[in-house]
């Protein structure tokens, strides 16, 4: 049979990423059963998240679903009310200083010292956590075209995030907590933060990316974290988690594909002509590949789920009411 079959993935053009979790199962974040309630509204719900060094964990959900929270307990500006937070095996809460010095963190919306310099902010945070990598500072200023002799008053909204981002990467640490990092900048500079985040993690440390850009997350994340409601709803690498949905399929036959609207797991079968458009249940792919080689097929397309269509599977509900 001759055909043509493209395999498209989403978010990429290359080839699926080695995933790098170490092989010692060393988790840098491990979280079980976390429980915290502000009053009667009980923010986080036996929530269970773990990381691990060599990755970078996608941790997604809209405002409210409690990943700000689940960063506050993490840090130890919060303490948990119920489950287990470790965090390099340690307290956040009762060891905060000591672990500090082994992450940097960078929110959404930064805030510096008015009167000192980008560069003085830079060394100052780089010492807090134990120090900093001279070279890759230099190459991280010019990379991120950040002039570090303004004061911080000077600065607009995203280079104050460069700033942050800046001290961040050239610390000397082993884990970058990211709350919606990018937040201010430009194309170009989100492409600069993806190459060094993927430099980070590739030097073996750990990185829990909390975003709503989910391009971001698919372009970065080894695994993926969906909360809602204060708890994880779904949780494993992007190939995994599309095994639980929907796979789109777009072929062109020799002759009709007798029997396929009856395959197990067919869905929104559109027949024109010659060619045939569905969707399918990812688990369920081979039966259906198989009657689609028995009907002589000339060309073959299979989309897999993008990762905002798996991120609507859980919260679609809310964009129809809103709708």
């Amino acid at each position: 049979m001759s055909s043509n079959i493209i395999y498209l993935s989403p978010g990429s053009d290359t080839a699926p990423r080695r995933y790098r979790r170490s092989v010692t199962g060393e988790r840098v974040i491990d979280i079980r059963g976390l429980v915290k309630s502000f009053g009667r509204l009980r923010a986080l719900d036996g929530l269970d998240l773990d990381v691990g060094p060599g990755e970078v964990h996608g941790f997604l959900g809209p405002n409210g679903a409690g990943k700000s929270t689940t960063i506050r307990v993490l840090l130890g500006l919060l303490r948990a009310d119920g489950g287990e937070v470790r965090l390099f095996g340690g307290d956040p809460w009762s060891q905060a200083a000591e672990l500090h010095r082994r992450l940097a963190y960078v929110p959404g919306d930064v805030n510096l010292w008015p009167n000192l310099t980008g560069g003085e902010v830079i060394d100052l945070l780089g010492r807090l956590r134990g120090g900093l990598d001279e070279s890759r500072r230099r190459e991280l200023v010019e990379a991120f075209e950040l002039d570090p002799t303004k004061k911080g008053r000077a600065y607009s909204k995203g280079n104050r995030q460069k700033v942050a981002l800046v001290a961040a990467l050239c610390s000397d640490v082993d884990l970058l907590v990211l709350d919606e990092p990018t937040s201010g900048l430009d194309p170009l500079m989100e492409s600069v933060f993806r190459r060094y985040v993927d430099a980070f993690r590739d030097r073996g440390h750990a990185v829990l990316l909390s975003s709503h850009i989910l391009a971001e997350v698919e372009q970065l994340g080894d695994r993926v974290s969906i909360i809602r409601a204060g708890k994880v709803v779904e949780s494993g690498t992007l190939a995994e988690l599309r095994h639980l949905t929907r796979t789109s399929v777009s072929a062109e036959l020799g002759r009709p594909a007798d029997g396929l609207r009856d395959v197990p797991g067919v869905h929104d079968l559109v027949v024109e002509g010659s060619r045939v458009r569905f969707q399918v249940d990812t688990a369920r792919l081979d039966p259906v590949l198989a009657v689609l080689a028995s009907s002589g097929v000339r060309t073959l397309t299979c989309q897999p789920p993008t990762l905002e269509e798996l991120f609507l599977r859980h919260y679609g509900d809310r964009v129809e009411d809103a709708g």
